[in-house]
This record gives structure tokens, sequence and C-alpha cells, in this order.
């Protein structure tokens, strides 16, 4: 053999109970599992790994992230490897880098530039989905990427493709375009679709569009992975709304980082909860992510009203810089509680910036929009104003209005994944993007108890394998990817805070990726073992599937 992890604790994935073992690899697989109390040999190999007092576990899935430019950025991407993490889905929110034509490529750097950069360090190659996971899987002189990658089609950007920026139903020749799209991006790769039904332009998008692009997507067994339209004033509301929608079309539905934030949702998880059992009794096929943290991030632009971003970024900065303009925009903001805000008034003592682009603006970061705008004796939205002007849209914030019994109530739940929604731009990001998957090894499981061991892992590993309809991913079994990660259970923890938030975590050894080394003790490796990770390509659409031709048995146990 390759290599064998010998005397590990083996907390398999599957949420059954830890079992000690040695674990063979070979050709980047699993090729033997040898329990002690199994009384076979032991396996040999050219290097062998003690494990003893540590978890060997599936590496772990981010099924919310955005490195959909980092990973072209940086070859070492500890920010995610010495987590654990293996696999990440990205293309999230509906605002994506393909598909595109060369005015949307400009219009996206542009909107999320707070998210990923500006990308001026890029060479966007790519037009298409399948040119940027071919372009993932020859990053770096063709060695590849960090770690692998799943991707989502952005439906926002679909929607900026075929209609625009404008709010307004689209024609039936653009909707036909949009489905041309997505059928496109899934037959090229990717695993599903995303929206940011709170983002211009994807939430201009009715539910009778969002509909009939959730039946293309399900004839290809993908998901709908909706950032929702309201996660504040209309959460429950827009929760039923995505739930409604895909069970028209017949489509496997995943929310994304699924919060009940702001003070009118504190101790209201089990509504959320009731109405997901409900559904699922009756048949529906929903899972769920969530970040192990109270706090929200996202752009200081995406909080204004919707109207106002109509038209595109240099339509937004122009209403921006109108007086009359933006005092309306204020008013929706602080007294009417604009959509991009979920319907809630503005707390500016809740808006901490994180980042921004501008070298000189970067007195801002670490401190609220209110505290900022005390200090110069000024009203808060001009403090806010200022920097949405100055900074070109590209301020990102921490959104300080999240509570702690909904986050552990939601993380309980049986559809449960970890999703880090981590940003890795500016010069504060929120912790979460450094530390989500130990920080619920640390502080969820060992401190708080919330979750045992087994069942934290199976939340991070197993389930969203199935929901990707990974059948090699995701678990600790013979013939799986050598996709693995040692633990210590007792050390595990995220190193970043909100106050050092690109700490790397402790307890974290050893994270393998097709049984190569990418995080070896303690230490990255110069390894680039990721691929882009795409949807099976088995035919007509309506026999598509991702588990290569496995009959239903080995389908449910993949499930499991």
């Amino acid at each position: 053999m390759d290599l064998v992890i010998r005397d590990a604790r083996v907390i398999d994935g599957t949420g059954g109970a830890a079992y000690r073992a040695d674990v063979a690899v070979e050709g980047g697989r699993i090729a033997a599992v040898v329990r002690e109390d199994g009384g076979g040999p032991r396996p040999t190999a050219r290097r062998t790994v003690d494990a003893d007092g540590l978890v060997l576990s599936p590496g772990f899935i981010d099924m919310h992230a955005h490195s959909d430019l980092a990973l072209l950025r940086d070859p070492d991407h500890s920010a995610k490897a010495a987590q654990g993490v293996t696999l990440e889905v990205i293309g999230q929110d509906g605002l994506s880098y393909a598909p595109v034509d060369d005015q949307t490529l400009a219009q996206i750097r542009t909107a999320i530039t707070g998210w990923n950069g500006d990308g001026s360090d890029i060479d966007f190659t790519w037009r298409t989905v399948g040119e940027f996971l071919d372009r993932l899987d020859h990053g770096f002189g063709g060695q590849g990427i960090a770690v692998n990658a799943a991707y989502l089609i952005p439906q926002g950007t679909v929607r900026m493709l075929a209609v625009g920026w404008e709010d307004r139903d689209a024609t039936p020749a653009e909707l036909a375009r949009m489905k041309e799209l997505v059928a496109e991006g899934l037959q090229q790769g990717a695993v599903g679709l995303s929206s940011g039904l709170t983002y211009t332009p994807g939430m201009y998008a009715s539910d009778a569009e969002l509909t009939e692009l959730c039946r293309v997507v399900a004839a290809y067994d993908g998901y709908y992975c909706p950032h929702h339209r309201s996660y504040g004033a209309g959460a429950l509301r827009a929760y039923e709304e995505m739930v409604a929608l895909t069970r028209e079309a017949g489509c496997a539905l995943h929310l994304a980082h699924a919060t009940m934030n702001f003070g009118l949702n504190k101790g209201r998880a089990p509504e959320l909860l009731t109405l997901l059992d409900t559904a699922l009794a009756d048949g529906a096929d929903i899972t769920l992510d969530t970040y192990p943290y109270l706090p929200g991030c996202t752009t200081l632009a995406a909080m204004m009203p919707s109207w106002a971003a109509e038209g595109g970024p240099d339509t937004a900065l122009a209403r921006l810089r109108d007086d009359a303009t933006a005092e309306r925009i204020r008013h929706v903001m602080e007294v009417e509680g604009a959509d991009g805000c979920h319907g809630v008034p503005m707390d500016w003592d809740t808006i901490e910036i994180s980042g921004v682009n501008d070298p000189s603006l970067t007195g801002y970061v670490g401190r609220t929009i209110a505290a900022s705008a005390r200090e110069r004796g000024e009203a808060p939205w001009i403090t806010a104003r200022r920097l949405l002007l100055d900074d070109r849209l590209g301020p990102t914030i921490l959104q300080h209005v999240g509570h702690e019994e909904n986050v552990q109530a939601i993380m309980k739940h049986p559809v449960h994944t970890g999703g880090s929604d981590g940003i890795l731009q500016g010069a504060k990001p929120h912790p979460r993007a450094y530390g989500t998957f130990p920080q619920y090894l640390g502080r969820y499981v060992r401190e708080l108890g919330v979750l045992t061991l087994e069942e934290c892992v199976a939340h991070l590993t197993s389930r969203p394998a199935a929901r990707l309809r990974l059948p090699d991913r995701g678990r600790i079994h013979e013939g799986y990817r050598a996709d693995l990660v040692l633990f210590d259970p007792e050390t595990v923890a995220a190193g970043s805070t909100f106050d050092t938030p690109r700490t790397l975590p402790t307890g974290i050894p050893h994270v393998l990726i097709d049984g190569r080394f990418v995080i070896e003790n303690g230490r990255r490796t110069d390894v680039l073992a990721g691929r882009s990770i795409r949807r099976a390509q088995l035919g007509s659409p309506q026999t598509d599937n991702a588990y290569g031709g496995q009959d239903d048995a080995d389908r449910e146990d993949a499930a499991r």
C-alpha cells in the first residue's frame, strides 16, 4: 500500500459509533479498513502514520464557500485546507463568474468585488461553466488547486446575460435563454443552481421564473440553493416560498446559511424546523447549511433597496451621487426597512466594516458605521454613503444580528450540513472563513455538547456528499476517495476570532486529498491535489445521476 494510518479512532461519516482501525490507502482511494476487533491481518505500506489518540474522519465539505477566485489566486489556500476542508461548493448566492460574456464579466467583477476582489490579478480566460471548471483543473501551471471544488450556476449572473439589470419579468425568449444557459452549465458539470434573492439582479426574478429554472435543474438531478428573499422580517414566508416553488418544480432544495436573524426572529428557529419537518414528511427533498457563529457577512451595498441598484453598479453609484436620490435611499434603509436588509430598518450599530478595497479607507475597518459617524460628528448615513462612493461599492461588512439559541437549534436538525459562507477578502474578514469546521468540533461538540462527535462528522461529510450526489466521498469505506482528516478531539479548535480572523486552527495535524498530504504535521505542503468535482455525465437528463450506474442499494447506501 501507499499509506497506512495506524490505530486511528475512525469516525466514518455515517453517524455510527467510532471504532479503532487501520486504514490503508492506495492509488488515491481507501484500499482497506481493518478494525482492531476484526481479527484480520494488519495492512502494511511504504509509509505509516501513527494515529493513536487521533480521530480519522472523511474530509469536510464546505457547502457554502466564496473561494471562486481565491482558488485561482492562492495555491496555499490554508484558510480552508488547514480546517480539514477537502471540497468547497462555490458559485453561491446567485453571483459568480460563469457563464458570462465580456460585458457581464465586467459588471459582475464590480458587483462582487467585496467578496472576491476586483479580479485584476486573475486572467479571465473562460466564459462558460465548463471552461471555468477546466481552469480550476489546470490551475497553477497545470498542477491543480488546493482543494476540490464543485460549482453552482449563479442565477443572478444568468439573468444579467439574458435580461440585464432591469426590474421586470423576463420575456418568453429571455426565459428560454436562461433555461438554455442553466442546462448548458449542468451539462458541463455544475451540480445545481444558486440564487441571491436579496441581491440584484437575481432578486428581480418572479417565483414563476425561478420555478421554470428549477425544472431544468431537476431534469439533471441537480439541486437549487437559494439565498432566499428574507432572513429578517419575512424569513418564514421566504422559506415557505422556496419550499413551495421547488416542490412545484420537482427539484431538490438546499437552503443556504439557513438562519433566523434580527431581533424579531429571536427564539423562532423551531417554527422554521416545523415547516421543514412537515415538508420532509410529505416527501420533499430538503437540506440546509449553517455556519456556527452569530454575525452575518456581506457587502455594504447589499443593504440598499433593490431599486437603487437597478441598472447595474455604475447606475447605483450615480444614484448615490445624487443628493435627492441618496436621501430616498436613506429613508428606505433607516425608516421603512430595505429589501436588501431583509425588510428591517438599519441599525448602524450592528454594521461593522470588515474590509475595503481602497487602502486610504482602512481606518474604517473593524469599526461600526455608527462608531465612525460619532467620531466624525455626522449622521451614520453620511458615513455609509461616503464609503460606498469612495470604495465603489467595495466595503464588506459584518452584521451583528444573530441569536445563539437559533444557531444551536438549527445545527441539530437531521438535514443540517456545514457551510462557512467564508468571504476571504478584507483586512478583517469574518472568522468563519478560517474557523467554521474546527469551531463545530471544538466549541459545539467538545465544549457545549450540542452534537456528539459522530453526529457532527456526519453533518460535515456524508450528508453534504449525499446532497452533491457523490458516490465515493463523505465516508471512510473501501473504494472511496482518500479525502481524509486526522484531528485531535481534545484540542481541535478554531484559532480565528473577530479580532484575529486569519489565525489558523489547532488540533488538525493531517489532511489528505486523493491520498496526498495537503496538511502534514500541521503545516501546508506544496501539494495541489484539488480538482473540479463535476456532476456525472450519464446520458439523457432524465436518467442522469452521479452514482455511476450503481444499483438502488448502493444509491441508498451512499445517500446515508
